[in-house]
């Protein structure tokens, strides 16, 4: 009997899915779970895997083409079944047979997608990093003889990536796995496979992909991705929407990098890298208390102030720029945000957040500083009234004012520029703002 594969619905506004390419051709073998298309939303960037063990027999939607949620794409021929003959050979050479790593939301029968929130980045808000570490964020699994995770990765890893690790006699439970639950998939191991004895420090802005030329060809003609047309349009309605000005204030860092160094230690033993964001977030969130009107949006007629602080937390792909959006950041200490930051941020890269992780905010910030930037001026997330871009923290000697006199220190110095809606929020009260927000990094005084 023929299984259907159809256009997962990836969110409760998302209407339609553009598949982006095909990672199996008809007549395919293809496992549970293993990746067997791309797709690409309005909110996001997933990869499917297939519902079933089988023979791909046919495929009904071609790359690139849009169709609405619950459409059949394709179907596979489940064992024993005799699967549609494959299509010329131009057209297989058209589909990507490249694999790449499952999303959190599968087609059917698969393991749930992770909530916005999960309990341990919930409990982020309480706990104190002398606490006892926090259980794994993995799920539990269905059966009762599966119970670590290094298990739980070996039972959800393919045949095909078992049989790799085997042939180079690797442990499989020691790769750090993209795939649903840590699983480790087929690129997992390859890229594992690939690194040299000793692997030499990343750069932090990896080079671009560079266009490939075809012999005599001076310009490359590569149509836009789905992600990168909505940027393009989002962009855009966001400069015809809002009045955009941007205020820049200097902030000293200094307090908050004594924190980060005093704290980044115990962090890491559970498991969390330790950024200046958190204590960004939580100054703005103090900020916000204050001037509401920042955490609003706007109608024609209507201010709509919102109640939770929903920050959005940009985040830079190798295909395009994504807002995960750390829920309820009010409720989570420094180490609650760190944890839930580190989180949305490695799954947006691993194209597993759901589409209710990047809808829902109500202030946006980017980072632009982290590759070196003095300052920017972002362009509003919309309908957000504000969006604030964070610098590079560098050491700079300043003039520092005490009641003995001023005196040359060296200072840990970032500028913070906050671009603002004039239509709704005036300089004055975005000037305040900030100060509010300097302020309160400068003063150091946090909840760990």
């Amino acid at each position: 009997m023929a299984i259907d594969v159809v256009m997962p619905q990836m969110g409760e506004s998302i209407a339609e899915g553009t598949v982006v390419r095909w990672m199996k051709k008809p007549g395919d073998k293809v496992e549970r779970d293993e990746p067997l298309l791309e797709i690409s939303t309005d909110k996001v960037d997933a990869e499917i895997p297939s519902p079933a063990a089988g023979t791909l027999s046919e495929i009904l939607v071609k790359e690139g083409q849009t169709v609405a949620v619950n459409s059949v794409v394709a179907r596979i021929a489940g064992s024993g079944e005799a699967s549609a003959p494959a299509p010329p050979s131009d057209q297989r050479a058209a589909r990507s047979e490249r694999a790449a790593t499952p999303p959190p939301a599968p087609v059917q029968k698969a393991e749930p997608a992770a909530p916005a929130q999960t309990s341990e980045q919930r409990a982020g808000s309480s706990e104190r990093v002398g606490a006892p570490p926090p259980r794994a964020t993995e799920r539990e699994p269905r059966t009762a003889d599966v119970t670590s995770l290094d298990e739980r990765r070996r039972t959800k890893s393919s045949p095909l990536v078992r049989k790799i690790a085997q042939e180079n006699n690797v442990d499989i439970t020691q790769i750090q796995g993209s795939g649903i639950s840590g699983r480790v998939t087929k690129n997992d191991i390859l890229g594992f496979l690939q690194q040299p004895a000793t692997e030499p420090a990343r750069a932090s802005a990896p080079p671009q992909k560079q266009p490939q030329f075809a012999p005599g060809e001076s310009v490359r003609i590569e149509p836009l991705s789905v992600m990168r047309k909505k940027i393009a349009q989002h962009m855009i309605l966001s400069k015809q929407t809002s009045a955009h000005v941007t205020t820049a204030f200097e902030v000293d860092f200094t307090n908050v990098e004594k924190l980060r160094r005093q704290y980044k230690d115990a962090f890491a033993e559970r498991g969390v890298k330790l950024t200046y964001l958190p204590f960004i977030v939580q100054a703005v969130i103090a900020a916000l208390r204050d001037f509401p009107i920042l955490n609003a949006s706007m109608d024609e007629n209507s201010i709509l102030y919102h109640r939770d602080y929903n920050i959005g937390i940009a985040v830079a792909l190798e295909w395009g720029l994504i807002v995960p959006v750390v829920k309820n950041a009010e409720e989570k200490n420094i180490l609650g945000l760190a944890r839930a930051i580190n989180d949305l941020g490695e799954r947006a890269r691993t194209k597993r957040l759901s589409p209710d992780e990047v809808q829902g905010g109500t202030f946006t910030i980017t980072n632009p500083g982290i590759y070196g930037g003095l300052f920017g001026t972002p362009i509003i997330n919309q309908p957000q009234v504000a969006i604030l871009g964070v610098g590079g923290v560098k050491k700079r000697p300043v003039v520092v004012e005490n009641e003995d006199g001023d005196f040359i220190a060296i200072r840990s110095i970032c500028i913070l520029a906050l671009s603002f809606d004039h239509r709704l929020v005036d300089g004055a009260v975005a000037d305040q703002f900030m100060a509010r927000v300097k302020s309160v990094l400068e003063a150091g005084q946090f909840t760990m």
